[in-house]
């Protein structure tokens, strides 16, 4: 057999290699399939929430371009709508914008 670091695998014997393996689960180099496949699974759920909020943040963002130009276009329509009286009338805290009398229920 071939030589590894000047030793020989087959002199290693079992608890070497024991040792060898339980070191590389300690260090997180060789985990159990179960769990892989765990990691790849929540992996995959990740991925497929983030496109669905992607599609759903595009949607938003469209349909708030829309809302800002309705916004845009209301604006310019009241401020070309004309002004009633003159621009140095004061409002008071008795006037009222229906001209009916006040009536007491």
């Amino acid at each position: 057999m071939s030589e590894i670091f000047s030793i020989n695998p087959s002199d290693a014997g079992l608890g070497a290699l024991l040792t060898l393996v339980i070191l590389l689960i300690l260090t997180g180099r060789l985990v159990p399939r179960r769990t892989h496949e765990d990691a790849l699974t929540d992996r995959d759920n990740w991925r497929t929430a983030y496109l669905e909020s992607e599609k759903a943040r595009k949607v938003e963002h469209e349909q708030t371009g829309e809302l800002l130009e309705m916004a845009k276009l209301g604006g310019h329509i009241l401020t070309a709508l004309p002004h009633p009286g003159h621009a140095d009338e004061e409002v008071k805290a008795g006037d009222r914008m229906d001209q009916a009398p006040r009536t007491r229920m």
